[in-house]
């Protein structure tokens, strides 16, 4: 196989991968590996290039998209979808222990959760807060809503 459709499954991979994610970092990947692809139908013997312009690509693309997401969070109403989490009531759907993160329900949704202390499965608890895309929970006396 030539080292563009190589290219272009690792993209396409990362890209799909993204979707299952809620950051931009595996996008960026993605669009790199895109870039060392087209690289590659150009000049198909240049594997440094091709993995120079990929990786260039990613690194500008993931700066340059920083400060632009730094700008819209500090921008008026702007509004971060966990914050709608905090307080929120859920259920264990897979035991979390300090150590190892689990599963809990929030309403219709799943998440990934972690806990200072070890919680059973089918324990009520409480959003507290959140670490990127993994809540932070704890034990509540409470029903789910």
């Amino acid at each position: 196989m030539d080292w563009w459709g190589i290219w272009l499954i690792v993209g396409g991979t990362l890209l799909i991968a993204e979707l299952l994610t809620l950051t931009f970092y595996l996008l960026w990947l993605g669009v790199g590996a895109i870039v060392a692809a087209i690289v590659a139908l150009i000049a198909p013997e240049a594997y440094l290039i091709q993995a120079l312009a990929g990786g260039l690509a990613a690194l500008v693309l993931t700066i340059y998209t920083k400060s632009l997401t730094r700008h819209f969070r500090k921008s008026k109403g702007y509004r971060d979808v966990y914050e709608d989490f905090v307080g929120k009531a859920g259920i264990v759907m897979e035991a979390i222990s300090p150590e190892s993160p689990g599963i809990v329900k929030i309403g219709s949704e799943t998440w990934s959760a972690v806990s200072q202390e070890a919680l059973p499965k089918d324990e009520h608890v409480r959003v507290i807060g959140r670490r990127t895309t993994v809540l932070e929970v704890q034990k509540w006396g409470g029903k789910t809503e």
